[in-house]
């Protein structure tokens, strides 16, 4: 797991990235709903290792794309400062 600062207009953003493989993409019965890209991400815990969203996002030209099965890709968490905490040292050592 990779853990990094990053800045933001609206202040500094905290964030871990954590890497993943689209395992599958789920065909949408509607075809007015978009499909569903499967991600597996081996570094979450067991439970949360794999998560769908939408298979939808948008290149550098603002032209839709979908993801393929087996792509590589990151997926990174953001939160504002204030909404985070830092770390207590494990009383223990």
């Amino acid at each position: 797991m990779s853990g990094q600062k990053s800045d933001s207009a609206a202040g500094t953003k905290r964030s871990i990235t954590l890497p993943g493989t689209v395992h599958k993409v789920i065909k949408s019965p509607d075809p007015h709903e978009p499909d569903q890209a499967e991600i597996s991400l081996p570094d979450a815990e067991p439970l949360y290792q794999e998560i769908r969203i939408e298979n939808k996002l948008k290149d550098e030209a603002g032209d839709e794309v979908r993801l393929k099965p087996g792509a590589s890709v990151d997926v990174t968490i953001e939160a504002e400062a204030k909404d985070t905490t830092k770390k207590e040292s494990d009383p223990k050592t």
